[in-house]
């Protein structure tokens, strides 16, 4: 849905749905994006964030599939200019964990998957929105090892981002379509913050991608590193930034002086523990903390000290079993928690934080593309859970608030 038409629009992504097939893809579109359509956009187009598996990609684009999609989407007020590209199999009901960065960007089957997005988003992006394709954070830091990516695992990373920019390059030669690959960083990614990222961008991408791509679009290195810039962007997820302990502001400012561009801003919530803040004891908040380590997601762990050094979980059951041994200040914890609540009992979330982004994207125009994403609901604590549709609603009712309020 459009909040300033023609210069930002704000969705919300179906990875909250199960569903690995086109199939059942097309049937969580239908069922819940036209319910939600009428309770929240009635009058205007509504926008959706198409989470699409490797498999249901592939099944869209035979037959007639894509072109019936586009028509169903037009003749019910509903649009796609966002693709969430980021897990390539199976995301619900199965353990997921570090599985979901396979296969990596050194994997050809991940530049496959991509340039099949590609294809289907350059059919149903609206005239004059540019579209996104959000993608992994390149590789998973534990598989850096002597046996693992490498030297050779990075040069086929460049080289599968030049392929990918190259393809996109083309669409927008041939239908005037403007689509980027937006890299998602997340902890323990192999770029997992926006100081890696900006390196990954300087040190790589740009120096070694660009001869690449000059070379396969016949143009300048000047003209191929402004089509990198151009088609390759950020995913900003403010979960995975507040995890981090990033400081949005600096960060949108860093990635403006390079020219990185900021493809979407993902609208999510971390789950955050204050030892120190609530008066509790540290085994009353970490009591709270143990029905989130669930066995589906990886929720990554950054722990900060009261001297401010980080050390690093790869997941919260194993830092809950840390947890006795540690005298740190906070717990910042990867686990998408509902954006519309700020405190859960002893543990709280950064909705402080996503609020001055909110600001900030309509005071300083930083993307065209906000999306809410919150796919946990399924795995919950009990507690917490509530129906979907009223869920999802008071997501976008505490968004639309927030940037009415900063108007």
């Amino acid at each position: 849905m459009w909040i300033e038409p023609g210069l930002l629009d704000l969705t919300y992504c179906t990875n909250i749905h199960p569903g690995e097939t086109w199939k059942e893809a097309r049937a969580n579109v239908e069922q819940f994006g036209r319910e939600l359509k009428t309770s929240l956009s009635p009058e205007q187009p509504f926008g959706i964030g198409l989470r699409l598996s490797a498999l249901a990609a592939e099944e869209l684009l035979q037959g007639g599939e894509l072109d019936e999609f586009k028509s169903f989407l037009d003749s019910n007020g509903l649009y796609v200019a966002l693709l969430n590209g980021f897990p390539f199999g199976s995301f619900h009901c199965v353990a997921i964990k570090s599985a979901v960065f396979s296969p990596d960007w050194s994997d050809d089957a991940r530049l496959q998957y991509t340039l099949n997005l590609v294809r289907i988003l350059a059919r149903l992006l609206p005239a004059g929105m540019d579209g996104g394709i959000s993608t992994s954070p390149l590789s998973y830091k534990p598989w850096l090892t002597p046996d693992g990516i490498g030297p050779e695992g990075l040069a086929r990373i460049v080289t599968n981002l030049v392929s990918a920019a190259d393809a996109m390059a083309r669409v927008r030669q041939e239908t005037g379509c403007v689509i980027h690959l937006d890299i998602e960083p997340e902890p323990d990614g192999l770029v997992e913050n926006t100081s890696e990222l900006i390196r990954f961008f300087e040190e790589q991408l740009l120096p070694v991608g660009a001869p690449l791509l000059a070379e396969s679009m016949r143009v300048s290195l000047h003209q191929a590193r402004q089509l990198l810039l151009e088609h390759i962007r950020v995913c900003f997820d403010t979960c995975h930034m507040a995890v981090e302990y990033e400081d949005a502001a600096e960060a949108f400012v860093q990635l403006a002086d390079r020219s990185i561009k900021i493809g979407r801003i993902q609208v999510s919530s971390a789950l955050c523990a204050e030892f120190d803040r609530t008066g509790a004891t540290r085994e009353q908040v970490l009591s709270q903390l143990e029905p989130f380590a669930e066995s589906v997601y990886l929720h990554q762990v950054i722990e900060r000290s009261a001297n401010g050094a980080l050390h690093h979980y790869p997941d919260l059951g194993e830092a809950l079993e840390s947890a006795r041994h540690s005298e740190a200040s906070e717990w910042r914890i990867h686990y998408h928690v509902p954006i519309f609540t700020a405190d859960y009992g002893l543990l709280s979330s950064n909705q402080e934080t996503n609020r001055s982004i909110l600001a900030a994207v309509l005071r300083d125009g930083i993307t065209s593309h906000l999306e809410i994403e919150t796919y946990t609901w399924d795995v919950l604590p009990a507690a917490l859970k509530a129906e979907l549709i009223p869920s999802i609603e008071r997501e976008y009712q505490w968004v639309l608030a927030e940037l009415s309020a900063a108007r």
